[in-house]
């Protein structure tokens, strides 16, 4: 970046850090001259996306005989608007937010995944249009849309890959039709960027950033209706090869050999640890239940027999997650979904401290979420943000914008 390297969009992507909020410090961690620093910084005041803030002490970085009180820069998160889904098996939820993650209006309602790509996601355009009256925006000023999905994605198509607990969707277009749906419901522009990752990889990296942001190694294992982790490494998420990274639900377990996995497998942590999997046993012992949000009713209301087999699926899952410590090395492991209560927890944490190495688990946090059902909405409106606003393509938006 040093020289004459630093584009607009490195210069912004130092003010939206802070780790450069003046002209001065600017000229110092580019290397750029006076003249070319606000040369850059007027694309991005006209653009809209940086504002002048408060005053602060004399700024002496640009000359060595003095200075006059320096402006702080801030990034300017009025100029637009992100809307973000979280899409369970049952229900979905939808929110609008700020530039800067904060909750302007959401919405939640029953949402069946398993009756395919085109109701469901033509539903979420529905929803997306009635947040938008309800705040009185116009969806011109949505600069883009986030999508968390329960299964693998392929991140460079949006697509999902085989996704266990998903039929109808294997390599369905999910950005073309969320594109469509929102044109159709909320007169959206037809080429609205849409991005779309695994729901656990979005709470992981929204409970990443909020709450975790010096953490450089972070794992979240949701266990809800299915099982899966997401992980962040270095303020990234971490996908794999091809977005398969983190399905640790189809981990073969021993106590399984004879459960029959949504799969098609038998054996998978998920057939005998997941919220289906405890729902299916209290069936089978006279308590009705059909998801893993039916068991997190049971669990509120203190029903024995689901706080033991909460407990009983913590230590199975919590016997996987050893290995999955033992590997990453995480500073913190977050439980998040239906089950994350103190039962499944204190079956995590038995399993776990047993069967892992003290090394691994020696400055590990075991924690359940902070932001609990709004992990997977913060995560993919971050996501959405940091694809706009990376420097190469704030560089290629401002020209299309002829700034």
């Amino acid at each position: 970046m040093a020289g004459g390297q630093a584009s607009a969009g490195d210069l912004l992507h130092l003010v939206r850090s802070g780790r450069a909020t003046t002209r001065g410090a600017l000229q110092q961690v580019t290397g750029l001259s006076r003249a070319t620093v606000g040369q850059r910084l007027d694309r991005l005041f006209r653009a809209g996306w940086l504002r002048e803030g408060e005053s602060g002490p004399l700024d002496k970085s640009a000359s060595p005989l003095g200075g006059r009180p320096s402006i702080r820069l801030e990034f300017d998160d009025s100029h637009a608007v992100v809307l973000a889904a979280d899409l369970d098996t049952r229900h979905a939820r939808v929110a609008l937010l700020t530039l800067t993650g904060d909750l302007l209006a959401e919405h939640t309602g029953p949402l069946l995944v398993e009756e395919g790509p085109e109701p469901v996601l033509a539903e979420l355009g529905g929803w997306f249009a009635d947040l938008l009256k309800q705040t009185g925006t116009h969806a011109d000023h949505v600069c883009g849309i986030g999508l968390a999905v329960p299964g693998p994605v392929d991140s460079d198509t949006g697509r999902v890959v085989q996704p266990p607990i998903m039929p109808g969707w294997d390599g369905y277009d999910i950005r073309g039709r969320v594109r469509r749906a929102f044109a159709e419901h909320a007169g959206g522009p037809a080429d609205v960027p849409v991005l779309v990752d695994n729901d656990a990889n979005l709470m992981a990296y929204g409970e990443q950033r909020t709450g975790y942001p010096d953490c450089s190694a972070f794992a979240l294992v949701k266990v809800s209706t299915g099982i899966g982790a997401g992980v962040v490494v270095d303020g990234a998420i971490y996908r794999g090869i091809d977005g398969g990274a983190g399905d640790i639900g189809h981990i073969r377990v021993p106590e399984g050999a004879d459960a029959l996995c949504k799969c098609g497998s038998y054996g998978c942590l998920a057939a005998v640890a997941s919220g289906r999997a405890v729902a299916q046993r209290l069936t089978e012992t006279g308590v009705p239940a059909a998801s893993g949000s039916d068991v997190r009713a049971l669990l509120a209301a203190g029903h024995p027999e689901a706080v033991r087999l909460a407990r009983e699926a913590g230590r199975r899952v919590g016997e996987v997650l050893a290995t999955v410590v033992t590997l990453l090395n995480p500073g913190v492991l977050m439980i998040a979904g239906d089950l994350a209560g103190t039962p499944f927890l204190t079956g995590v944490r038995e399993l776990l401290y047993q069967r892992a190495l003290p090394r691994s688990t020696a400055r590990l946090d075991v924690v359940t979420s902070r932001l609990g059902e709004r992990a997977g909405l913060v995560g993919a409106g971050a996501l959405v943000v940091e694809h706009l606003y990376a420097p190469e393509r704030v560089e290629e938006r401002l020209l299309a914008m002829g700034l």
